[in-house]
């Protein structure tokens, strides 16, 4: 396929590291996550194969997770956002150089690609496209768990609908009952009305 592609040696040979580390050889620690991901395509084939790469590249890499977190917290309100932001907020993070410029335009072609977004105005803005909806019961419980992984912390129930790093994606499912079902996840409660969603053996002020 990357054959197909008419892909330069260098570009297949990104594109296999890249693949080697989401699906064929992850990190130890998201073996499991990765393999539950394989077993919720196998299952359901006629799910978006797009948002397994989201959720496995949002767990891997928090260069990605930040970028989508970005373009989703932005474009929250009038559906579009500027690239030059996403930059200039990235650099902040991650420091002034042509290194986090290139990668951040990368992530931001991937989600172009994916159907997350269209770069308009020769990439100048960035416009939501229409999101995604998620009412597999795994698959939203997978998707969560990714935006925990991401973040290193528990997340509150009450912002799971509106999470910005999971931007294209409506999760359609009465969550609270998904995460407590769900024997990857933890449903925890603080004080007497804040629920929130963890991994298993996660601490509330968990941080990475």
């Amino acid at each position: 396929m990357l054959g197909a592609a008419g892909l330069g040696v260098e570009a297949k040979k990104k594109t296999r590291t890249i693949l080697n580390r989401l699906w064929l050889e992850p990190r130890a620690e998201l073996v499991d996550y990765a393999d539950r991901g394989v077993a919720i395509y196998k299952m359901q084939p006629d799910i978006p194969v797009s948002a397994l790469c989201w959720g496995m590249a949002a767990a891997t890499y928090p260069f990605f997770g930040k970028v989508a977190e970005l373009v989703g917290r932005l474009s929250a309100i009038q559906g579009d956002c500027a690239s030059s932001e996403v930059h200039r907020r990235m650099s902040e993070t991650y420091g002034e150089r042509e290194g986090t410029r290139r990668m951040t335009n990368m992530v931001i072609q991937s989600q172009a690609s994916w159907g997350m977004v269209e770069r308009v105005e020769k990439g100048k803005r960035l416009i939501r496209l229409a999101p995604t909806e998620i009412n597999n019961e795994e698959l939203t419980a997978w998707l969560i768990e990714a935006a925990v992984r991401y973040l290193r912390k528990p997340v509150a129930v009450s912002g799971l609908y509106s999470m910005p790093v999971l931007f294209p994606f409506t999760l359609s499912l009465p969550l609270t009952y998904i995460a407590s079902n769900n024997p990857n996840l933890d449903l925890r409660a603080e004080g007497s009305s804040h629920l929130f969603v963890a991994m298993k053996g996660q601490p509330l002020g968990f941080i990475g």
